[in-house]
């Protein structure tokens, strides 16, 4: 399986199952027309015809010979060597945490999944005792893993800054006696930082995100407070402070676009102008009735959008004022393991979220339905049948995904969207696809533009 496109004067071909990423001159590139699942040693009458109405006898041979080489090097149209993997897709030890150590906020984003802070489950935060039971299980269900990961979220989780601090050193107590590491992430809103949660953060945290939807105008539009007023001008010099004394680790100011903002290039450049070179702006996903929500119609505009941005990536790097935006972030050499690639984030089986009342859910966007619910802290109970269902889900298992030249980028795409918008985890949400597909060739591009 191949995927041809042409962007920005590119012409890029990705050969799925090897991974393999080939720039090409016009021959070759046409030439793929006329080839569906292999490079014969003698070409197809049919291609030949139609390449001397364009290209003289030596361009259609030497191209000829160029696409045979990379078939013969499994290159070009090379065979699914991951399906032999999916013996290895079973249960694996949990590894990583989101603790929603706050089910209430300071913010009543339109947009937010959360129900405004609280899950539609009631505002309420996190006690200490039902914290280290979370990092106890974590211990417990870990196994042999050394390195474990904790998301302290919400909500607000600095409305519960007390508790992130005793889960924090509690875990770090546990770590010489269990064998285990543990990273820290917190994501905030920022309306509750102070110089010594800063430090704290800056310390402790091994990676930091900051919510900022960009210009004032676009973020004071939906990321409200309880009054309706807007967050930005507090928020942002607190935001710039962190990340000024935050040194060499990770962080990344995480914004979303909505369709009153279809030219978030701004925003991301706006974010970068003011001291942020870690950027996210992610759409929407939300239901189709609420005015804010992308739609099918949207999606022409919004890749032109990701066309423009992935181009001021390019600019902006070649002029020495690079900045990463995380969804053009592809490692094209190695990229992740095979597993990775065949079911993405480990939700519901090597990662799941934990309540302020101790319940397990497959991740933070299953909470709040309880056909959802795999257990909980505080009385020992853990679902591995569920657990099972999520390490048996690949790319293999949702029929959209199958036969799609990006399964092995997206790896299925996220089971809540899914669940939410398509009714089942194994079928892909459509909209959703479409955009990782854009963001997968802007991606590409951006790597062959900066090669030369």
């Amino acid at each position: 399986m191949i995927h041809k496109y042409s962007l920005n004067g590119y012409r890029i071909v990705m050969d799925t199952n090897s991974g393999a990423v080939h720039v090409f001159d016009g021959a070759p590139y046409d030439m793929l027309d006329y080839l569906t699942d292999s490079v014969p040693e003698t070409p197809p009458a049919e291609l030949t015809a139609k390449m001397k109405e364009k290209y003289d006898d030596d361009t259609i041979r030497e191209a000829y010979e160029e696409l045979k080489e990379l078939y013969r090097n499994g290159q070009l149209f090379s065979s699914d060597e991951y399906e032999k993997f999916l013996g290895m897709m079973k249960n694996a030890p949990v590894k990583a945490l989101c603790l929603n150590i706050a089910h209430d906020c300071n913010l009543r984003c339109e947009y937010c999944f959360a129900a405004k802070g609280d899950f539609g489950r009631g505002r309420m935060l996190m006690p200490f005792e039902v914290a280290k039971k979370a990092i106890d299980f974590l211990i417990e269900k870990s196994a042999g893993r050394h390195n474990l990961e904790v998301d302290f979220f919400g909500g607000e989780p600095l409305m519960n800054f007390d508790v992130v601090k005793k889960t924090v050193e509690y875990a770090r107590s546990l770590e010489k006696e269990h064998n285990k590491n543990f990273r820290f992430t917190i994501t905030t809103n920022g309306l509750l930082l102070t110089d010594d949660k800063i430090d704290f953060i800056n310390r402790e945290m091994s990676n930091c995100v900051l919510s900022l939807d960009g210009r004032k105008a676009v973020n004071d539009l939906l990321r409200i407070r309880a009054d309706g007023t807007g967050c930005y001008d507090n928020i942002v010099p607190k935001f710039q402070k962190l990340v000024a004394s935050r040194g060499d680790k990770d962080y990344y100011a995480r914004g979303t676009f909505t369709k009153h903002n279809l030219d978030f290039t701004n925003d991301v450049l706006h974010m970068v102008d003011l001291g942020f070179d870690q950027v996210s702006v992610e759409p929407v996903v939300s239901d189709m009735k609420l005015d804010y929500s992308i739609r099918e119609e949207d999606l022409p505009r919004i890749f032109e959008e990701y066309e423009r941005l992935a181009k001021a990536v390019i600019e902006r790097k070649k002029a020495g004022k690079a900045f990463n935006f995380f969804h053009f972030m592809i490692d094209l050499e190695q990229g992740p393991c095979a597993i990775k690639r065949l079911r993405g984030c480990g939700c519901g089986n090597e990662y799941v979220a934990i309540t302020p009342e101790g319940d397990i859910f497959p991740c933070h966007q299953f909470v709040g339905d309880d056909s959802w619910k795999m257990g909980n802290v505080l009385d020992g109970t853990f679902n591995l049948a569920e657990k099972e269902y999520f390490a048996m889900s690949n790319v293999y298992t949702k029929p959209d995904c199958k036969d799609c030249w990006a399964k092995f980028y997206c790896s299925g795409g996220c089971n809540a969207n899914n669940w939410q918008y398509e009714g089942d985890i194994h079928k892909a949400h459509k909209i959703s696809c479409d955009l990782e597909k854009k963001r997968v060739e802007c991606a590409v591009m951006i790597q062959a533009a900066l090669a030369e």
